[in-house]
């Protein structure tokens, strides 16, 4: 099977997008099939066998990501002829999703889009200018269209899933979690990195990992982790990532008064710097409202670090088995009192973490891999049974 990824977003920009498109890619090959991405060209991006890069230019709103064109996209459609795609797959709902299912046409292949962000409750951050309300109802207009032109969508949670039928989504919907590469965890330096950052072994660690957005709700995180604090004084929070709100943040943290127990540490490499801050904590922490998975909840319990997040979209899939993590309400006072009871419990930190391991083992990526190389099977089975597509000769969308 040869299948043709999408994306509006893949690394070196970093956010889990690009870490869900690497991990099938590399699955997908492992396990003998083909993938080829067609995604932006970033500055300092390095050119690689199987990856076409897209001239890109930046955008006003959001500086970290790029904007293709859709004809410098569809201007391959010769080149993609000669090689045999069997199947489009999306991931960003932007300019690859039209150039997916022009080329789609063109090439007379099934498409199917993974919907890996819930918009609605995403794009007000970046649009502030427009009310929240009309925001909403437009982008559940823009998902239902979209998703119903297409032969197919993945989702990575039930959540997801419930959402985009609420929003009145007919095509067929398949739920298939992104997995993480279990091997890349369990072995991280974290008494290394507590001495990087001048921690004592001793002091308890709050760790929060992922794009500093608003979306992401770190704000609640600090207002818990000051009120923590009257039970923990030498709790500190350490906030893993960069993004748009981290100037807000820092200024939060002043605000409250607990900028000496805040570290801002920004991105790591996930190959070895990811991994040791995981295991330099004592809890990872979580209070994303918005999220579709969660994958950072996974990789802290791959770790072996039990977990405090909210369950709310996403990571209820994750966290409805209450394995290795405690779910409080959604206030600031419950989960900074969820926090404080975990980390003045070592026998409840020890079991959680042995949950965790165990857990986590559910949700490999050759696992998750194997769900949506069986979807994307099926797919193609159904296209042979009901006849092939009759391939386009000029563009639907010039």
């Amino acid at each position: 099977m040869h299948v043709l990824m999408l994306s509006d977003v893949y690394f070196p920009r970093i956010n889990g997008v690009s870490t869900s498109i690497e991990t099938f890619r590399r699955e997908f090959e492992a396990a003998g099939d083909r993938v080829t991405l067609m995604v932006p060209d970033y500055p300092g991006a390095q050119a690689e066998p199987g990856i076409i890069r897209i001239a890109s230019h930046r955008l006003p709103l959001d500086p970290e990501d790029r904007r293709m064109e859709l004809r410098t996209i569809l201007a391959h459609e010769e080149q993609l002829r000669g090689m045999d795609i069997d199947l489009i797959h999306i991931q960003t709902p932007f300019i690859a999703h039209y150039a997916g299912t022009a080329l789609a046409k063109r090439l007379g292949v099934p498409c199917v889009e993974t919907y890996h962000t819930l918009f609605e409750e995403y794009f007000h951050h970046y649009i502030p200018f427009l009310p929240k309300g009309m925001l909403r109802g437009l982008t559940r207009r823009f998902s239902r269209r979209q998703c119903n032109a297409l032969d197919g969508v993945i989702v990575p949670s039930t959540a997801m899933a419930e959402r985009l039928q609420s929003y009145g989504v007919t095509t067929p919907l398949r739920v298939v979690p992104t997995g993480i590469p279990l091997q890349q965890f369990g072995q991280g330096d974290g008494a290394a990195f507590r001495q990087r950052l001048g921690l004592a072994p001793e002091t308890p660690v709050a760790l929060f990992v992922g794009r500093v957005a608003g979306e992401k709700n770190i704000d609640f995180l600090l207002q818990a982790h000051r009120l923590a604090l009257l039970r923990l004084p030498e709790l500190h929070l350490v906030v893993a990532g960069e993004g748009p709100a981290l100037a807000g943040l820092r200024r939060l943290a002043e605000a409250l008064g607990t900028s000496d127990k805040v570290r801002f540490v920004g991105y790591l490499h996930r190959r070895d710097e990811l991994p040791a801050c995981y295991a330099a904590a004592d809890a990872f922490v979580f209070a994303s409202r918005t999220e579709t998975q969660g994958l950072v909840l996974l990789e802290a319990m791959a770790e072996g670090v039990p977990v405090v997040a909210l369950s709310i979209m996403g990571t209820r899939d994750i966290l409805m088995p209450a394995r290795g993590a405690v779910s409080p309400p959604d206030d600031p006072a419950e989960f900074a009192e969820a926090l404080a009871n975990l980390l003045q419990n070592p026998e409840q930190r020890q079991r959680l973490a042995r949950e965790a391991r165990e857990y986590v083992l559910e949700w490999s990526a050759p696992a998750c891999a194997g769900r949506l190389r069986q979807a994307l099977a099926e797919l193609l089975q159904s296209r042979m049974n009901t006849g092939p597509l009759t391939p386009c000769t000029s563009s639907p969308v010039d």
